[in-house]
């Protein structure tokens, strides 16, 4: 994946352990429910992609675009969630979540929708589940089987 343009892509829960995307180009991706664990993203460029709920333990993300990206609900070791909070910025355009919120920037808490461990508390950000074109602005309800 080294290198490779996966622009507007949708990787939405797709499994890509260990996987080597040095300098690859995610920008506006849907990487959300995605399995990310031990991934090389150095200098990938992440903007405005969504990474809700994405798995990326023990994964590199050194030097990583990461403006507008939203990683709400995300499991990201500490030390990556502190180096990437150093520089973190924007708001997702698709979810309307600043990037810094949901990485937990700057508060006690792990992020801004709870953790993975108390999946009660939390809740994917309105617009993202909206984004389907299934749910009724009038009700808000949501019909999976359309």
């Amino acid at each position: 994946m080294r290198e490779s343009d996966f622009s507007g892509s949708t990787f939405n829960g797709a499994y890509l352990e260990k996987a080597v995307a040095y300098k690859a180009n995610f920008t506006g991706a849907d990487l959300s429910d995605t399995l990310m664990d031990r991934m090389v993203l150095n200098e990938a460029n992440l903007t405005n992609a969504v990474l809700v709920r994405s798995v990326l333990t023990r994964s590199d993300l050194g030097g990583a675009i990461i403006e507008g990206a939203d990683f709400s609900d995300a499991v990201l070791d500490l030390t990556q969630k502190q180096a990437l909070c150093k520089y973190a910025s924007g708001m997702n355009p698709i979810t309307g979540v600043s990037t810094r919120k949901s990485l937990g920037c700057g508060n006690n808490r792990r992020n801004a929708y709870g953790s993975p461990s108390s999946p009660l508390l939390s809740a994917p950000p309105q617009k993202l589940l909206d984004r389907d074109g299934f749910c009724d602005p009038s009700t808000g309800l949501c019909d999976a089987t359309k």
